[in-house]
């Protein structure tokens, strides 16, 4: 099937790594344009000229702290046009509500919830401009699923399921799609570090990691290459009528 994505130019924040870099990836191999955003510069122009060999198109790199309001202000106003917004960026830890002080919630909130929150805002007021646009929000079966031990990542993911809903359910209106994705656990460093740290707390081991993971659908976690697929089919234009709405991604585990 031809997604008609070839020429689009699709905006990845969190794009150096794990989901991200698979979105970019995704978008690349249906000959749109990706625009890689992330803070390590470095890690971003080799995670993009690794896309334009492979791929042959012209992947843009954007080094930018997406965790502070004035940067996502500077970013919009100079990317220029963009078709797709694929909001990744941010890596909320783990810990329960007695192991987090409130500056590690403000922290880790600035990057994903207020991050989504203000990028989306800043790409809707452009995309109604001109007529049209996507925004995809990967989010978190966290959000579905609350853990007392993941309580900061729980909260933010349901607030943005539900900001998620709220805009895309109105911002069709003006030919723009807001949906979300929910993946469940997903094989990135991110992932590692916060199963590494549940086992060191349940088990006092961190290398006992892979045990926390539980009975999962398929007998493993998902992979990024997955998720990004499930991206980027959705923000085709020949799902031009899904809008306010979050997919959850888990292969059905939170009902196991």
């Amino acid at each position: 099937m031809d997604l008609e994505l070839a020429g689009k130019r699709a905006l990845v924040t969190g794009a150096s790594k794990g989901i991200g870099l698979a979105c970019a990836e995704a978008f690349a191999a249906e000959g749109a344009v990706p625009v890689l955003v992330a803070r390590d510069a470095a890690a971003l122009e080799t995670a993009a000229e690794g896309i334009r060999a492979r791929y042959g198109v012209a992947a843009e790199a954007l080094p930018a702290d997406l965790s502070d309001g004035a940067a996502r202000e500077r970013l919009v106003a100079s990317v220029g046009a963009i078709d797709v917004l694929v909001n990744n960026a941010g890596a909320i830890p783990g810990g329960s509500i007695l192991d987090m002080d409130m500056a590690s919630w403000e922290a880790a909130w600035q990057l994903k919830v207020f991050g989504y929150i203000h990028m989306t805002k800043l790409f809707v007021e452009a995309m109604r401009g001109r007529g049209g646009g996507t925004i995809v929000n990967v989010i978190g079966m966290a959000g579905m699923a609350p853990r007392w031990d993941y309580v900061c990542g729980s909260t933010g993911n349901a607030a943005l399921i539900a900001f998620t809903q709220a805009v895309g359910a109105r911002s069709v209106d003006w030919n723009v799609r807001v949906f979300g994705v929910n993946p469940s656990a997903t094989r990135t460093d991110r992932a590692t570090t916060l199963y590494r740290k549940r086992a060191e707390t349940r088990f006092g081991d961190a290398e006992r990691w892979a045990e926390v993971l539980g009975d999962l659908p398929f007998g493993r976690i998902a992979e990024p290459s997955e998720v990004a697929a499930l991206v980027a089919m959705l923000s085709a234009p020949r799902v031009a009528y899904l809008s306010g709405t979050v997919v959850d991604m888990d292969g059905g585990g939170r009902f196991r």
